[in-house]
């Protein structure tokens, strides 16, 4: 007899209210319906590496979907390496709003936030 395992793994992630808010707008505004949020990193940008953020309906064989509040966060598995513990916030001023990735293993990060180095 074998007993499985259905716990579910720690996120990768975290989301802050105001992000978790944000994200729960943008998907009623646009309509969204099936897949959810993607997030990643890609090379480039001043640092070495960018964030990336986008919604995507295509969940691959090798992405780790967590939920938050019936929220879906689709993270593929090159990217989990550099984001494990990140925290996902959101803050919004007079000149707008935006997105921010906390990233504990980011050593160095450019003067705009949207590239890091480890």
């Amino acid at each position: 007899m074998t007993i499985s395992d259905t716990t579910t793994p720690e996120p990768i992630i975290t989301l802050s209210e105001a992000a978790l808010k944000e994200i729960k707008r943008l998907i009623n505004v646009q309509g969204i319906e099936a897949g959810g949020l993607r997030l990643g990193v890609k090379g480039g940008g001043c640092s070495g590496l960018s964030y990336t953020i986008n919604f995507d309906d295509k969940i691959g064989q090798y992405d780790q979907v967590f939920e938050f509040d019936g929220v879906k966060v689709i993270i593929d598995a090159k990217s989990a390496i550099y984001l494990q513990g990140t925290r996902l916030d959101y803050h919004k001023d007079l000149m707008g709003g935006n997105f921010k990735f906390v990233n504990p293993n980011a050593n160095k990060t450019c003067g705009c936030g949207e590239s890091f180095s480890t």
